[in-house]
C-alpha cells in the first residue's frame, strides 16, 4: 500500500543509521554525484550534436545518460545514502535529458513534431498537478515505478532513433525498435500521469474534507 507524499510541515528524520547525517554527508554521495555527472551531459549532448555535427559521439553520451538513468537510485538504496538532494536530482536530470534530446531530435527531424508536443504536454499537465498538491500543502508524490519504467523505456529509445538516422545500414532495425520504444514510453508516460492525476485528486477530496470538518 503507497503512503501518501509528505505534507509541508511534516517532520524530517534526522539520523540515518548508515551514517552522519551533515549537510556535507547529504549532499556529497556517490548517487549524487553520480546525478551530477548525468546532468553535465545534457549541454555536452546538445553541443555534440546541435554544434559539433559529432553525431556518434552524441550517440555515445546520450547513450550512456539514458542507461545511468537507474544507476544513482540502485547505487544510493545499496549503500544506504538515499537523501531527499537525489529524489530531487534524479527526477530534474529525467526531464533535463527528455527536454533537451526531445529538442534536438525535432530540430533535426529525427521525430516529428506531433511527438514532441504529445510527451511535453504530459508534462505541462504535470507541472499544473504539482502546483494543485503545493497549493493544499503537499510535497510532490513519490516517483510511481510505472513513470520510472516510462523514463527508461523513452531514454533508451532516443539513442536507437538517433542511431536509426545517423548510420544507414542501421536504419530499417534499429528505427523499428526505436520507434517501438518511444511509443511504448509514450504511453506508459501518460498512465503514469494519470495515476498522479487520480492521486491528487484524493488528497485535495481529503483535504477538502477536513476543512470542512473543522471549519
Amino acid at each position: 500500500m503507497s503512503r501518501r507524499p509528505a505534507r509541508a510541515d511534516d517532520a524530517q528524520p534526522t539520523a540515518d543509521a548508515a551514517g552522519p547525517v551533515g549537510p556535507a554527508w547529504r549532499i556529497l554521495t556517490v548517487p549524487n554525484l553520480i546525478s551530477f555527472v548525468r546532468l553535465l551531459g545534457v549541454p555536452l549532448f546538445l553541443y555534440l550534436f546541435l554544434v559539433a555535427g559529432a553525431d556518434v559521439a552524441a550517440v555515445v553520451v546520450l547513450a550512456v545518460g539514458g542507461m545511468s538513468d537507474w544507476v544513482d537510485g540502485y547505487v544510493a538504496r545499496r549503500l544506504r545514502q538515499v537523501s531527499r538532494l537525489g529524489e530531487l536530482l534524479d527526477p530534474i536530470a529525467d526531464r533535463l535529458y527528455i527536454l533537451a534530446t526531445l529538442v534536438a531530435l525535432t530540430v533535426r527531424d529525427v521525430v516529428p513534431w506531433q511527438f514532441t508536443i504529445a510527451l511535453l504536454a504530459r508534462d505541462v499537465v504535470m507541472t499544473a498537478n504539482l502546483a494543485v498538491l503545493r497549493w493544499y500543502g503537499y510535497r510532490p508524490p513519490p516517483v510511481h515505478y510505472l513513470g520510472k519504467t516510462a523514463t527508461f523505456v523513452l531514454l533508451a529509445a532516443f539513442p536507437v532513433l538517433l542511431l536509426a538516422a545517423t548510420v544507414p545500414g542501421a536504419a530499417t532495425v534499429a528505427g523499428a525498435i526505436g520507434w517501438g520504444l518511444a511509443l511504448w514510453g509514450l504511453g506508459l508516460y501518460w498512465l503514469a500521469g494519470g495515476l498522479y492525476l487520480g492521486q491528487t485528486r484524493r488528497l485535495v477530496r481529503a483535504s477538502r474534507s477536513a476543512r470542512a470538518e473543522v471549519g
